[in-house]
């Protein structure tokens, strides 16, 4: 893996370029958004969490994908706007499946509204993100746009997949998981939404559909992986004012990262029939004793290393992948700041 813990100019450039996209799209995404009534129960709530900051990685993939891929600079806005709106429905809905009570340094939008306006802001978050891209492919030919739509719905179909197993997991209290069932999982759940998607729409758009996508599925797997397992760590080890969310909430919902299985897979004794017991509470019967306990374990047996070291192999076959994936790529700042991306995710961990 690239060093970079002596490369503070290359965190840096990467974080204000994501502001600069973040900040841009964030305008796009509220000036998008209807106002009036009934302001209180929905327009209000669909508000919250384009207003929070997020990091923009989405969007900023597919802006750089279509320019390095023959776009002008704003020919895949439109669809990068949706992208990211698409971003905010999946948050609210992920947050009333999970009971999560954080999300970007706030209440969720569940804890602060309720249930029902939650749920109803989030479905009316995803119909504007519909209407943004629909806006946004009127530019294109019709075989163009139909492309980049067969995107959006083969990204929703294997994201609801991902949403499916992960709950599915966790209702049925499954326990014989390893990391290639992690993999597959994070490959539905998050993978194609938040890198192969964007990266592949960019593509499209800039190349005007001539673009090779395979190589882009190989390389936003990997680098979607580890960016996952990222923030799976960052949810034990991390800092909730830099985090945003809930430190140990994965915990508390019992989800099954890579360092949950490989603990499920090395735990023995008494500490083997207590993770099992475990994993059959509710998130209501997990108390913080409990999930400290759990957290604790964690380091005894390894499991936060082993999480650690699997990611770091990761970004080293993501960073093969990248020059496979962007060979015909046009130089330039946009190519560096899609190559930098993979030793930032590194970096921004350790």
């Amino acid at each position: 893996m690239t060093d970079t813990a002596d490369r503070p100019d290359l965190v840096s450039s990467v974080d204000e370029r994501l502001r600069e996209v973040a900040r841009r799209v964030r305008r796009a995404m509220l000036d998008a958004l209807p106002d009036g009534e009934p302001n209180r129960w929905l327009y209000a709530p669909m508000r919250e969490y384009p207003s929070r900051p997020g990091k923009a990685l989405r969007p900023a993939l597919c802006l750089a994908a279509s320019r390095v891929f023959g776009g002008e600079p704003d020919d895949a806005l439109g669809a990068a706007v949706a992208i990211e709106l698409l971003h905010n429905t999946f948050l609210v809905h992920d947050d009333i499946a999970d009971g999560s009570e954080m999300r970007r340094g706030r209440p969720t939008l569940a804890a602060e509204y309720g249930m029902a306006a939650a749920l109803n802001a989030g479905d009316a978050l995803a119909v504007v993100a519909g209407q943004i891209l629909r806006r946004a492919t009127r530019r294109l030919d019709r075989d163009l746009a139909d492309l980049v739509w067969a995107e959006f719905d083969t990204m929703a179909m294997r994201t609801l997949e991902g949403q499916a197993m992960e709950a599915g997991w966790q209702t049925d209290c499954v326990e014989d998981l390893g990391p290639s069932d992690y993999l597959e999982l994070i490959m539905h759940k998050t993978c194609w939404y938040t890198t192969i998607h964007p990266l592949r729409v960019g593509a499209i758009i800039g190349s005007r559909g001539t673009a090779d996508l395979a190589p882009l599925v190989r390389f936003g797997f990997h680098f979607g992986a580890a960016f996952q397992i990222r923030d799976d760590l960052l949810n034990l080890v991390g800092d909730e004012r830099l985090y945003g969310k809930e430190i140990l909430g994965d915990l508390y919902e019992g989800k099954r990262t890579l360092t949950l299985m490989h603990l499920m897979s090395t735990v023995q004794g008494p500490d083997k029939a207590f993770v099992r017991e475990y994993l059959r509470l509710q998130r209501p019967e997990r108390s913080a004793e409990v999930v400290l306990r759990l957290r604790a374990l964690m380091d005894e047996y390894g499991s936060i290393a082993f999480t650690g070291e699997y990611a770091e192999g990761i970004l080293l076959v993501a960073q093969e992948y990248f020059e496979e994936a962007f060979a015909g790529a046009r130089p330039g700042p946009e190519l560096e700041f899609l190559r930098a991306l993979v030793p930032y995710v590194w970096a921004r961990w350790r």
